[in-house]
Parts: structure tokens; C-alpha cells; sequence
């Protein structure tokens, strides 16, 4: 039995599950491909407008068949939390697999990091995004887009896993089982958790509620807009400008 299915809905199941009836299974991937364009969405915000989001909703598409081939009824666990985690790591593995930060936008984050040593020894202190914008000729915004881009494709950099001689069975999707986590990872874990709550709660209360709407409870930056009575363009700004301050505090830590 899926969990949380009505029996309509667990008739279909069973006969995806016993016979993998492909009428059966386009009913599931219609039923279930909001997920694709939820987790499209949220993941395409960090990235250039230069992505297709078309090609993004493929790969996610991609992830949602896979969840289905290998999704277990008999496991604890509802198939659209299993799901989840399927797509979003098909969609951030096809990213890692190509080179989708341009080189233009590679060259403004090396520049940007220069100009922010520069301005740190002439002045003893953080610069700031106009005080960058200024040392470079640049608009603000363009400023926070370059970022904001750099920042999560180093994200992906991190993400990736460190044994690439292993067989590669989709390990992106793979669960971790948090009871197998050893106490070194769990010191560090916890170490590197107070230290980002620590610095998040220097934020000013707009940023703070931003990051907690989106990471925390999961709204789009257009849902969050509606929230807050402010733009989209303006959520992202504030997106942009928070993981800024985050990731100059923790590399200065």
C-alpha cells in the first residue's frame, strides 16, 4: 500500500507496481509532475537566465521516472518525499555535469573576488557591494546576480561526492541514513550549524525572514513577494545581498 493514496489512486499503484502497465505509469508522472516544476523553479533562481528551464524540467522528468522504477511500497515513506530527493538530484547532477556557469560570469566573480581583496586591505574592513560596484564600474544588481550564480555553482562544486571511482548508480539520490552518521561528522555538523545560525542572526529581519521562507518553509521567491508586499525582483535582491553577507562572514571566520 502507498501511503497516503486513496484507493483509486492505490489501484493505479498496483498496477504500475505489479505489471509496470505503462498507462498506469503516464497517470503517475501526470499526477506527480508538479514536483518537477516545483523543484525547477526553486533551483533555476540561482542560476543564469542563460539555462533552460525547458532542459531542467527535463532532467527533473528524468529524476521522477527513475523514483517511480525504484520506489519501494513496502518502505516507511511517502512516495513524494522519496520522489523529491530523486528529482532535485537528477536536475543538480545534470547541472554538475555540464559547465552552465558561462565564462563571462566566471570572469566577473574573479574580478569581483579581486576587487573585494583589494578594497579589504585599503580599507581594514568588509567591503561593501556599493563600495565594489564603484571599484569596478558596475550596477549593484549585477553585482548580486554574479554572486549569487557563483555561489551556488560552488555549492554544486562541494556537493560532489569525493570517490568518483565508485559505481555510479545515481549516488546523488542516495538517503543518508543520519543513524550511521560517525561523531566526527557529527561535531563538525553541529560546529558548522551554530556558526552559520550565529551569522544568519546578524542579518537584518527582512533577510532573515527571506532565507527562512525559502529554505526553511519552502515558498518561492514569488510566494515569498506575496508574503512580504514586495516585488519578485526585489525578494531576489534580498536573496542575493543575505547570501553575500553570509559567505564573506564565513570566509573571514
Amino acid at each position: 500500500m502507498v501511503r497516503g493514496s486513496t484507493s483509486e489512486e492505490q489501484i493505479i499503484w498496483d498496477k504500475w507496481i505489479q505489471s509496470r502497465d505503462p498507462d498506469a505509469g503516464n497517470m503517475l508522472i501526470k499526477k506527480y509532475m508538479p514536483l518537477v516544476s516545483y523543484h525547477v523553479q526553486r533551483i533555476s533562481v540561482s542560476l543564469p537566465k542563460s539555462v533552460s528551464r525547458d532542459d531542467l524540467r527535463s532532467l527533473g522528468l528524468i529524476g521522477l521516472y527513475d523514483a517511480l522504477e525504484k520506489f519501494d511500497p513496502n518502505r516507511d515513506l511517502k512516495f513524494d518525499t522519496y520522489s523529491s530527493f530523486r528529482i532535485r538530484g537528477a536536475i543538480l547532477d545534470g547541472l554538475r555535469k555540464e559547465d552552465w556557469l558561462p565564462r563571462s560570469t566566471r570572469e566577473k566573480a574573479k574580478k569581483i573576488d579581486a576587487a573585494i581583496e583589494r578594497l579589504e586591505q585599503r580599507f581594514m574592513r568588509n567591503a561593501t557591494i556599493g563600495e565594489i560596484a564603484s571599484e569596478l564600474n558596475m550596477e549593484e544588481t549585477d553585482i548580486y546576480t554574479t554572486i549569487n550564480e557563483h555561489f551556488f555553482a560552488n555549492v554544486l562544486s562541494i556537493d560532489e561526492h569525493p570517490n568518483e571511482n565508485e559505481e555510479r548508480d545515481n549516488q546523488s539520490f542516495v538517503i543518508k541514513d543520519e543513524k550511521a552518521e560517525v561523531p566526527e561528522e557529527k561535531l563538525v555538523k553541529s560546529e558548522l550549524l551554530e556558526e552559520v545560525a550565529e551569522k544568519i542572526s546578524k542579518l537584518n529581519d527582512k533577510e532573515q525572514l527571506v532565507l527562512s521562507l525559502f529554505y526553511k518553509e519552502e515558498l518561492t521567491l514569488t510566494e515569498i513577494g506575496q508574503v512580504m508586499n514586495l516585488s519578485t525582483s526585489r525578494i531576489s535582491q534580498i536573496h542575493s545581498k543575505a547570501i553575500f553577507k553570509l559567505r564573506k562572514w564565513l570566509e573571514s571566520a
